[in-house]
């Protein structure tokens, strides 16, 4: 019996061993499916997929006919991923990790979603999320605690933490989560990916559950760079049912995957953001990873810049609109879907299923404010600033990206609420920043490092990624022992 081990296998690699008949499309989805049996629902017991397409198998089928015929769609032919629980799925239900909406079963895809089916990627499940992508530790009434693959004991990050946890595991060849205020880069940094957060505009949130019209971004997670310049060729575009979009095509690529080079770190001036690196005892161990990591970048040919901008962390934390906007945009979604078993914030707390984590914030956020009052205002002012500061700052120093840890601190044991989070300062901005490798605690958590870019910089930022993972490959798999399906 031959084997096929699609332990941290990238999508060209999987598209090449279908390609010469190694392996089928159905075969790589039941190895998938092997090893989120025997590491999310046993062994380890990690607890990142929600629920396993029951159509994927079918969906593997037709694609391998279709590779029999002599068509083959592109790079994702055949190729299984996972989908955050709050994208709408046609042949699932989308909860947001609630058990009120456990199932809830819109009647479409998300357009990200139909771009990746039209793409030929099988669609393998839902993942695991902080519930209603309320919070960063992945806590759900529908799924309780997802652990973090490298240290069991730690959270995954959120919201997107069963995501992350599930492609660091390697249970798919790559997904997709949201980003509002770190939820696509906080899990990267914990799981030791590539995580991405886009232009305002540059990607479709039509068909997810949002949290924040104005901060609301979605995207891919995966384990190296160019996994994730694929999936973004398939993902980006503009949606005529998200305004937001319309102008997105003037600033895509042919290929964000073929634009990848290697040069990128050579005379890149990067502006190193001092406040953000924090000075308690906690922060000292992500901070000198992260500057060590800063000084091989600069040994190989960047610019650094030390930088310290006076009030910037009130600025970031006065742009967060979250609290002014998650109960009306949270609403007006539910009313859209006449079959969904609430039709509101207040009525989903009524129901008291929700996990003890969010019950603070979701009550919080239901309070009997106008969207439009004057907090609302001031916030969406502070925004503005925001962004003004960092573009002027980048003007007048010549900075190409800023950078920064994603967290002060690592991961933080289940249970435990996570602090030092840097990750709004992108989302208070609508500037694009990427989650890249920087290394492990002594105790084997991974960090990340964040580096914002100006407007639709994304290929730069991408670039720069692509560069540092030829220097300096950091990414190691989690230890636990891989699951090998006999094929």
């Amino acid at each position: 019996m031959s084997s096929f081990d699609v332990t941290e296998r990238s999508i060209e690699e999987l598209q090449s061993a279908q390609q010469c008949g190694l392996i089928s499309a159905r075969r790589l989805t039941l190895a998938y499916m092997a090893r989120i049996r025997a590491l999310d629902q046993r062994g380890p017991c990690i607890n990142a997929v929600a629920r396993i397409n029951p159509h994927a198998l079918r969906q593997a089928d037709a694609l391998d006919m279709e590779r029999r015929g002599g068509s083959v769609r592109g790079l994702l032919h055949g190729i299984p991923v996972l989908v955050k629980d709050n994208f709408e799925t046609i042949d699932m239900p989308t909860s947001g990790g609630s058990a009120v909406l456990k199932n809830f079963h819109p009647k479409n895809d998300a357009f990200q979603i139909r771009r990746l089916r039209e793409a030929g990627a099988v669609i393998l499940g839902k993942t695991t999320m902080h519930e209603l992508a309320v919070g960063v530790t992945n806590a759900s009434s529908l799924s309780g605690y997802t652990r973090n693959p490298y240290v069991l004991g730690r959270v995954p990050g959120g919201s997107s933490g069963g995501t992350g946890a599930a492609i660091a595991a390697s249970f798919a060849a790559a997904g997709m989560g949201t980003d509002t205020a770190g939820s696509i880069r906080i899990p990267a940094a914990n799981q030791s990916l590539i995580g991405l957060r886009v232009s305002a505009g540059l990607s479709s949130r039509s068909g997810i559950i949002p949290l924040s019209s104005t901060q609301d971004v979605a995207g891919p997670m995966a384990r190296c760079v160019t996994d994730l310049a694929i999936m973004l060729d398939a993902t980006v575009g503009t949606d005529p049912e998200d305004s937001s979009t319309l102008h997105a095509a003037q600033h895509i690529p042919l290929s964000y995957r073929n634009g990848l080079r290697t040069d990128a770190i050579q005379g890149i001036t990067i502006g190193v953001l001092n406040n953000l690196f924090g000075t308690e005892v906690e922060d000292s161990e992500v901070a000198l990873l992260i500057r060590r990591m800063l000084r091989v970048f600069a040994n190989h040919g960047a610019e650094l810049q030390e930088m310290h901008l006076p009030g910037l962390e009130a600025m970031v934390q006065e742009s967060n609109v979250i609290r002014h906007e998650f109960k009306f945009d949270f609403t007006a979604y539910l009313r859209r879907h006449p079959q969904a078993p609430v039709q509101s914030l207040d009525q989903l707390i009524q129901q008291n299923m929700h996990h003890a984590e969010v019950d603070e914030v979701l009550k919080d956020r239901n309070r009997p404010l106008r969207q439009h009052n004057a907090e609302y205002k001031s916030a969406l002012a502070a925004r503005k600033r925001l962004r003004s500061l960092l573009q002027d700052e980048m003007c007048r120093n010549g900075i190409d990206v800023f950078a920064y840890p994603v967290m002060r601190r690592k991961a933080v044991l289940i249970g435990n609420p996570q602090t030092g989070v840097n990750a709004q300062l992108s989302s208070g901005t609508g500037l694009p920043a990427i989650s890249i490798p920087g290394g492990y605690t002594e105790d084997g958590v991974p960090i990340g490092i964040e580096f914002l870019g100006k407007s639709f910089t994304e290929q730069q930022l991408l670039n720069l990624a692509y560069s540092w993972e030829k220097i300096m490959p950091i990414r190691r798999r989690p230890a636990y022992f891989p699951y090998v399906l006999p094929l």
